[in-house]
């Protein structure tokens, strides 16, 4: 049995779709069941809650050989250790108090051996630490930005054109399609062969600089779209203007200042990292069919 958190999330319907075709067993841990594909719930155990309630864990954890774990960050938590290490807890506590589960497969971050804190980035490596610490098998799929982060831009490429982020325009850097993480995620969770714990880099196949992206966009949309770098100051007081906590906003701030100072440049890019999803073909296939309806929601996330 596969246990598959967050089953209606971006990476986890994805990894959970892939395990239904291979015919894997599999349980899903869900606050609203009402959100799984329909075709897939007969198919499927299904666990009522949050995987951060120890029973809902204990419950679902019961006789599984894995677990595909992924924390949904709460935009109003405490802070970014609230958010990723404490919410991990009572899952770590089921691992090491008789469960049967063998293999978990994390989403997690680069930036190991980054010198200073990263916000976001060091709480997603610390929940790597406590899920190593309690000795089960862990494959840490670390990742840099995900392609699908473009829909939080949506609003302003529709209506101003433009991008606006606080990273250096002219930064190469990796980003990878969440289709690829979902493949190696569920690829890994019906192995049974390996042993240990080890972080599992994804870093796209290319690295892109944001004015790259922009003129990327611009071909592809067939409308004009560029980037603009803005202060740190002006892009926390924009999230918290939006109702993310002043605390995570920082900490998604630090993570983003980081990236500046080299967080996902500190593994080579080689061939056993790459992914096969192009940017430009990822923005073809998925972003452009759907930027109006999805920039309708998030219009109201303006940087200007």
């Amino acid at each position: 049995m596969i246990v598959v958190t967050t089953p209606t999330g971006t990476i986890g319907r994805q990894v959970l779709a892939r395990l239904v075709d291979r015919r894997a067993p599999v349980r899903v841990i869900v606050r609203d069941p009402s959100r799984l594909p329909a075709h897939l719930v007969r198919e499927i155990d299904v666990v009522v809650g949050s995987h951060r309630d120890p029973a809902v864990v204990a419950r679902a954890f019961t006789d599984a050989q894995a677990v595909f774990w992924l924390v949904p960050v709460d935009p109003r938590a405490t802070g970014p250790t609230s958010a990723f290490v404490d919410f991990t807890r009572p899952a770590c506590a089921a691992l090491r108090h008789g469960t049967t589960v063998r293999r978990v497969v994390g989403i997690s971050a680069l930036g190991r051996g980054f010198s200073r804190p990263a916000g976001l980035a060091t709480a997603s490596l610390a929940m790597d630490d406590l899920i190593a610490g309690t000795g089960v098998a862990y494959r840490a799929l670390t990742m840099p930005a995900f392609m699908e982060n473009l829909f939080m831009h949506a609003g302003t490429i529709r209506e101003q054109g433009v991008i606006y982020s606080p990273v250096t325009a002219d930064l190469p850097l990796p980003t990878v399609a969440t289709r690829d993480v979902a493949a190696v995620a569920a690829r890994l969770l019906c192995d049974g062969a390996w042993t240990g714990q080890d972080a599992v880099p994804l870093l796209g196949p290319e690295d892109l600089t944001f004015d790259e992206i922009a003129r990327i966009l611009t071909g592809v949309l067939g409308r004009p779209v560029r980037y603009q770098r803005i202060p740190v100051e002006r892009y926390t007081a924009t999230l918290v203007g939006q109702g993310m906590s002043a605390a995570m906003a920082r900490a998604m701030a630090d993570m983003l200042t980081a990236k500046n100072d080299g967080l996902d440049q500190l593994v080579g890019r080689g061939p056993e990292h790459a992914t096969p999803t192009a940017f430009r073909d990822w923005c073809r296939q998925v972003f452009a069919p759907a930027l109006d309806s999805v920039a309708v929601e998030s219009s109201s996330r303006r940087f200007s």
